[in-house]
């Protein structure tokens, strides 16, 4: 083999080893729609939630506020996310927060997106005297199938913790909110 098809090769490969860790950028920027059903008791409230997400977050910005958070814990990520530029939006009922962490993974159930906001959405319950401190992002777990529909849950007021796929839902101040698609729009 001559060099010129080494090289060629070469750059393939370094080509395949970098797609690896950049899934899906080329569907961004995204915009979805989706009725949010949130249920208490015997009481349910559905809404629309508009979420734009313009770019998934740079590899080493993730790094650095995952680290963050396994290291150093859930009182210092919240900062370190904050320092972040936002990647996109969540809004509901002309209520919107920026999105800070925005990382997308593929596994053998397809592809799935986990969005981080910088402050709460919103905080449901009838018991005004609960607590709220500390619920101080919004997350959004999104699942999409092959034929690029969704569903997910969202947590208008949450906490995260670290787990081996990055930030995950810890607690939250009410039951997730159900998400369905209504349209994608690429």
């Amino acid at each position: 083999m001559n060099r010129i098809a080494r090289t060629m090769m070469g750059v393939a490969g370094t080509m395949v080893c970098l797609a690896g860790p950049v899934l899906g950028a080329g569907d961004y920027p995204m915009s979805l729609t989706a009725d949010a059903k949130a249920t208490a008791g015997t009481a349910a409230v559905t809404a629309a939630v508009t979420i734009k997400v313009d770019r998934l977050m740079e590899e080493s910005r993730r790094k650095r506020v995952t680290d963050r958070l396994t290291h150093d814990g859930y009182a210092k990520f919240v900062p370190e996310l904050r320092a972040l530029p936002p990647v996109g939006t969540i809004e509901v009922q002309g209520r919107s927060v920026e999105i800070r962490y925005a990382r997308e993974q593929r596994d053998e159930k397809g592809r799935r997106v986990v969005l981080i906001a910088d402050r709460p959405l919103f905080f449901l319950g009838a018991d005004p005297a609960k607590n709220r401190a500390g619920y101080e992002l919004t997350i959004v777990e999104l699942r999409f199938d092959a034929a690029g529909g969704f569903t997910g849950t969202m947590a208008g007021a949450a906490k995260v913790k670290t787990s081996p796929d990055g930030p995950i839902l810890d607690d939250f101040a009410e039951a997730p909110v159900t998400l369905t698609a209504r349209r994608a729009t690429p």
